[in-house]
Order: C-alpha cells, then sequence, then structure tokens
C-alpha cells in the first residue's frame, strides 16, 4: 500500500514536472517569436510619448538590447499563457467530475479573456492618458529625458496589475455561487473598498506623484461596483432557481397525492 502511494506521488510529481517544462518552452518559443515584432510593439508601447513631440533615448550600450529581451519575454509569457493554462488544466483534470471539468474550462477561458482585457483596457485607457497627463506637468521649459529601458519597465508593473485585478468580478461571481458573500456583505465593505483600492494602488503602481496611483485605484473601485452587481445578479438567479424547484416539488407532491386519492378512492370501490 505504500508503495502504491509513493508510485502514485512520484506519477504525479512527473506529471507536474512535465507540465512546467511544456510550459517553459512555449513560453521561450512565443519569447522568440514576439522578438520579431518588438520593434513594432516597442513603437505602440511609447506611442504616449511620441504623441506629445518627445523622443526616448537610452544611455547604457545593453540598454536597448535588454529592454527588447525583456518585452520580448513578457509578450511571449502573455502569449503563451493559454499553452500555460492548458497544461495546469490537464494535470488538475483527472481529479475532476464532468461538471467540474465543464466549469473549469470556462473558468480558465474566461479569466484569460478578463486578464488581456484588463492589460488592453490599462494600456489604452489609463496608462496612455496618465503618461499624457504627467508629461504635461514640464511645461515647455522642462525637457523629459525619458530612457526607453525604465519606460518600458513603468509600463509593464503599470498595466500588469490591471490584468490581474480584472479578475475581480469573476472571483467574487465564484465566491457568490459558493455562498460565501453575499450582496449585503459587499454593500457594507465599500468603504473598505475605497481605502484598498487606494492602497493597492499606491502599492502596485509605485510613484512619487498621487494621480498614478489614483488611477489604478480608479478602475479597481468601479470593478468593485461591478462586482457588487454580479453578487445580486447571482443571488437573484438563486432565488428564481430556489422558486422553480420549489414550484416543481409542490407539482410532484400534488400529483402523488392525486395518484394516492384515486388509488383509495379504486380500492373502496372494489
Amino acid at each position: 500500500m505504500a508503495e502504491e502511494k509513493d508510485q502514485s506521488m512520484i506519477e504525479h510529481l512527473e506529471e507536474l514536472r512535465r507540465v512546467l517544462i511544456v510550459s517553459l518552452i512555449a513560453t521561450f518559443i512565443m519569447t522568440g517569436v514576439c522578438w520579431f515584432f518588438s520593434d513594432y510593439i516597442l513603437q505602440i508601447i511609447i506611442q504616449p510619448v511620441t504623441a506629445t513631440g518627445n523622443k526616448m533615448h537610452y544611455i547604457g550600450v545593453m540598454e536597448a538590447l535588454m529592454t527588447k529581451i525583456k518585452l520580448s519575454l513578457f509578450l511571449g509569457f502573455l502569449t503563451a499563457l493559454p499553452v500555460i493554462l492548458w497544461q495546469f488544466w490537464s494535470f488538475i483534470m483527472p481529479a475532476l467530475r464532468k461538471t467540474e471539468k465543464l466549469y473549469f474550462t470556462i473558468f480558465v477561458i474566461v479569466s484569460y479573456l478578463f486578464f488581456i482585457g484588463g492589460i488592453l483596457f490599462s494600456f489604452y485607457t489609463v496608462f496612455n492618458l496618465g503618461v499624457k497627463f504627467l508629461l504635461h506637468f514640464g511645461g515647455e521649459e522642462l525637457l523629459p529625458m525619458l530612457t526607453i529601458g525604465n519606460y518600458v519597465s513603468f509600463a509593464m508593473m503599470f498595466i500588469l496589475p490591471f490584468g490581474i485585478v480584472f479578475e475581480l468580478p469573476l472571483a467574487v461571481f465564484l465566491l457568490a455561487q459558493l455562498g460565501v458573500i453575499n450582496y449585503e456583505w459587499m454593500v457594507k465593505k465599500r468603504k473598505m473598498a475605497i481605502l484598498v483600492s487606494v492602497v493597492t494602488g499606491a502599492v502596485l503602481v509605485p510613484s512619487p506623484d498621487i494621480i498614478t496611483p489614483l488611477m489604478m485605484a480608479a478602475p479597481m473601485y468601479l470593478l468593485f461596483e461591478v462586482g457588487v452587481s454580479v453578487v445580486k445578479l447571482v443571488e437573484w438567479l438563486k432565488k428564481r432557481k430556489a422558486k422553480r424547484q420549489a414550484a416543481q416539488e409542490e407539482a410532484e407532491e400534488r400529483a402523488r397525492n392525486n395518484n394516492e386519492e384515486e388509488k383509495v378512492t379504486e380500492n373502496n370501490k372494489d
């Protein structure tokens, strides 16, 4: 018995090792693919700066090369994420039931779409407007000397948390389905949500100014409000389902009573 458990544990570790290796290979392959598009993507990323008439600089011999490698790795991970999620899904799948497999598959797909949606939303709205807004403070007297390495690092640190934060409605939906949270609890935590959003924005987007963290905090709180609406919808669906089940059970009980009455009537006739 102990040997069977040891073999089972070794098999699981071997499977996990395979999942990690395949995930790393997929990431490196997609990093190589993204390398060929790094110049084009770099132009898109620096567009908020170039749109203001400013130019990007690099002050180290290796800075431009390392920036492209860092950007390619970042994009490679994002593009390889479906493969990574699929690998971990296949690792967990044998332990799930048929319905659980369906729900988990939907969860993986939706979570990835939310993650990418958060990144795209961040870049084309908050990040784009934020960079232009912050550069405006320099005025005509001050000339910004932005280095490409620091700028790309700032961009990745800024937009990546949005992908994670955009998972909030999905997480709230799952917790509401499990009955861990409810609408009244969410409403009572609104003040706490504002505080947490501001603190989280300051931690995830470290910046000496107050504007940049607030640009992170505002969408976070809006997502909380979306989560409140999601919980309310889930509770409404649960109540509707409960009423249907109650009506169905009542109808079955009536049919059962009618059958019993008919049997009694037939027995009395006999």
